[in-house]
């Protein structure tokens, strides 16, 4: 029992730096035996659990895909009954994925080296997709505001979200979801409904 927890540990290790090194230098910039630095374990204890860089890529791709799965879960439990109100709070949720958990960072950016690799964006965008479309039957949205066009529009904020968490911007980490939840709102006040 206790050789399987440290087994699992030790995996778990080489997942997370793995993700840490793919997100720093990205897949072609990344050696196993950087992953092993990393993460502080023997060369040995990596290829044990993992044959090549690529099954490494997936395991990171997989863990933080399921963390995905695990917010898009949580957000339709948490549903407040407005399609517009749900989709932002969606929109700022996957966004503090991308700032908090290193595995979905690492995931977002293999996945555009890697054509393979599991996407996240193939996860949340039919959810997006959906609630577009229901604000849009719910008369949430402007008359000019069109489903694809509100689906666009998130993905294009989450895909800039990641490049300011990425360092693309000088405000960091710390700033990134507080400006884009200020540009959520700026949003809301042109595609959502005139209040009376």
């Amino acid at each position: 029992m206790v050789k399987q927890e440290r087994a699992v540990r030790t995996r778990n290790t080489a997942v997370r730096a793995a993700a840490s090194e793919f997100y720093r230098a990205g897949y072609g910039g990344t050696s196993l035996k950087a992953i092993s630095q990393a993460a502080g374990i023997s060369m040995g204890a990596v290829t044990f659990h993992f044959d090549s860089k690529a099954e490494l890529a997936e395991a990171v791709a997989e863990e933080g895909c399921s963390a995905v799965r695990s917010a898009l879960d949580d957000a339709a439990g948490r549903r407040r009954g407005k399609a517009l109100d749900d989709l932002g709070s969606l929109l700022l949720e996957l966004a503090r994925l991308l700032r908090d958990d290193v595995t979905v960072r690492a995931s977002a950016h293999l996945a555009r080296e890697l054509p393979d690799i599991e996407d996240w964006t193939a996860l949340w965008h039919p959810v997006v997709a959906g609630l577009a479309q229901e604000a849009h039957e719910r008369g949430e949205l402007h008359a000019p505001a069109d489903p694809a066009s509100v689906t666009a529009l998130v993905a294009h904020l989450l895909w800039g979200a990641e490049a300011t968490l990425r360092g693309a911007y000088p405000d960091g980490q710390g700033a990134a979801l507080d400006q884009l939840e200020g540009v959520w709102l700026l949003v809301l006040e042109g595609i959502g409904p005139d209040t009376p």
